[in-house]
């Protein structure tokens, strides 16, 4: 019995360009399967897996390829506000600290508030950067003046096509497994040392993506504004 989150499709915008890189566009195998059948998405790539589906007489039962890859019929610009998601933050800085300047990996890091949060500040695009821990201490709920601090990266709210391109020269993206499948649409190579170990092909395992809280939850789920 298949669970929701096993055998996601890549999601492709009508050009066959990933519709977000960060996070990663997928859909759950029900929900790519229902729109191919309705031809609301067009199926590009398959896995080796299929669904047995009964009818009402031996006649009507089939069998339905599970869609690894499709795409949108029509257009979405990439040019739409990215989602605010904690990837989302880090990537836009560069994985760097934006009051000391320094470079952190991303589990080193933290999201401060420019203007306390405790004083009113929104969460935002505009009012949140990544920060180390020794310089989120130092400011904690203070404004930038009351605690002596200067920022070194102007918070602004990116596109998802900036992220997406930061994404793809960075490799910051690749939080979650990546089927074989979808590397060509990623512009990723399976040789590359960066992506090598995340990579699953068919039959390697029947649970490849599983249930439940992920580190790709963790980063790309969207922060409550």
């Amino acid at each position: 019995m298949l669970a929701e989150h096993d055998y996601p499709a890549l999601l492709l915008n009508a050009d066959f360009q990933p519709v977000s890189m960060t996070p990663l566009q997928l859909l759950p195998w029900q929900k790519a399967l229902t729109s191919v059948f309705l031809e609301k998405l067009i199926p590009v790539e398959y896995y080796d897996r299929s669904i047995h589906c009964r009818g009402s007489s031996v006649r009507e039962a089939c069998d339905f390829r599970l869609p690894s890859v499709v795409a949108l019929r029509d257009y979405v610009s990439p040019a739409r506000p990215a989602a605010f998601t904690r990837a989302g933050i880090f990537l836009r800085d560069r994985n760097r600290c934006a009051y000391c300047g320094g470079h952190f990996r991303s589990k080193d890091l933290t999201f401060d508030h420019v203007y306390p949060r405790s004083k009113g500040g929104p969460t935002s695009w505009e009012n949140v950067v990544s920060a180390c821990s020794p310089c989120n201490a130092r400011k904690a709920d203070k404004t930038l003046a009351e605690a002596g601090m200067r920022l070194r990266i102007k918070p602004v709210q990116p596109t998802c096509a900036h992220l997406d391109a930061l994404a793809r020269s960075s490799g910051r993206h690749l939080h979650r497994r990546l089927h074989h499948r979808w590397l060509f649409y990623l512009g990723l190579d399976e040789n590359d040392a960066r992506i090598r170990e995340l990579v699953m092909r068919d039959g390697e395992d029947d649970r490849a993506f599983p249930e439940g809280m992920t580190s790709g939850d963790y980063w790309f789920v969207p922060l409550e504004e």
